[in-house]
């Protein structure tokens, strides 16, 4: 029987898996020192601004915090001076602050999960977060010269970022996050992502991929069918969140070879008020039937592990052992052994 790492591997490689794999059962997602510093908010915290002096605010019920951009809020009140208004935190930490962290990526048992490195938000969301979703859309098309500079800028501190996280903690998966549209649409044309934002990350995850890390995860729970090429020249080995409104199959059929996909299950299918173990059931056996388990992983399209309403992620955790027992023959307890121990962050 496969660890799940390796049975993540054998998965997204295009080998013999021999089960599926479980959601985030083969990443232990952990933070870096930068973390301590600019803090993920946790339910019901509200107006905290972050280092980067973005205020934010996570109403309870809601899948993560977001930006408040009322007028008097938006860090960057004018993106033809952003530079007056951007100003980047320090990645300068103690020996002691990075030995913190390296103590809790060396007791990861290596064997069975990746040491993934959790890193957001990406390059767009931090532009939208820093100008407001509308304002930095606008910006594209009518500050183009200003964008692409404020991008660099971002890039630049990211790889610094790196830089740091790979020297120090040595992991060996990158989980990124950067929102790349709706339920229905992407943000913005694949010609527009293509022209400000593919090569700023070709170079991040390059750097990633020469220095140690085996898989970039990117998260972006939404559509995004027509910017998979984009993915892949990024240098995207997993795109986590994908929504079942894009064409899940036709994106394995076709891109399976290049990267893989993790998701499918929406949180609105099986995450709501009144949620049963019945449903989460149905629609994880649904969606393993219908897209089979080579360069596809059956998981909630959020990203990290975890749910809006408590109980769900179990739920599913649960309803794909079964699966597995059933279908291949592995006991629970094998399940469990292959496997550290469940992560449970939002």
């Amino acid at each position: 029987m496969l660890t799940a790492k390796e049975n993540f591997r054998e998965c997204v490689r295009g080998g013999n898996p021999d089960r599926f794999v479980n959601q985030y059962e083969a990443m232990q997602l952990q933070f870096h020192p930068f973390m301590m510093k600019s803090p993920l908010l946790q339910p019901g915290m509200m107006n905290v601004k972050n280092a980067w002096g973005v205020t934010n605010s996570f109403p309870e019920g809601t899948p993560g915090a977001f930006p408040v951009h009322t007028p008097d809020k938006i860090v960057i009140q004018d993106i033809e001076t952003w530079q007056d208004y951007v100003h980047a935190p320090s990645l300068k930490f103690t020996d002691e602050e990075w030995a913190f962290w390296k103590q809790v990526y060396d007791s990861i048992d290596g064997t069975k999960a990746y040491k993934a490195v959790f890193v957001a938000p990406g390059l767009f969301e931090q532009c939208h977060h820093l100008g407001e979703i509308q304002n930095t859309l606008i910006n594209l098309y009518e500050y183009p010269d200003e964008m692409h500079d404020l991008i660099k800028y971002l890039k630049e501190w990211e790889l610094e970022l790196a830089e740091g996280i790979c020297s120090n903690l040595h992991p060996d998966m990158l989980f990124h996050h950067d929102d790349m549209g709706s339920q229905k649409s992407t943000f913005m044309s694949p010609e527009m992502w293509e022209e400000f934002y593919v090569e700023p990350y070709k170079e991040i995850y390059k750097y990633y991929h020469d220095h140690g890390v085996e898989f970039v995860v990117h998260h972006s729970d939404s559509y995004g069918e027509t910017l998979v090429p984009a993915m892949i020249e990024m240098g995207i080995d997993v795109w986590q969140g994908c929504f079942a409104s894009n064409n899940m199959k036709r994106m394995i059929e076709t891109y399976g070879d290049k990267i893989s996909f993790m998701g499918a299950i929406e949180n609105r299918m099986v995450d709501f008020d009144g949620w049963t173990d019945e449903n989460c059931e149905k629609v994880c056996r649904e969606t393993m039937d219908s897209l089979g388990m080579k360069h596809f992983i059956p998981c909630i399209a959020q990203g990290g592990p975890g749910s809006v309403y408590p109980g769900v992620y179990m739920s599913m955790i649960n309803a794909i052992d079964r699966y597995n027992t059933e279908k291949f023959g592995f006991t629970q307890e094998e399940l469990e052994g292959a496997r550290m121990p469940l992560q449970i962050m939002f």
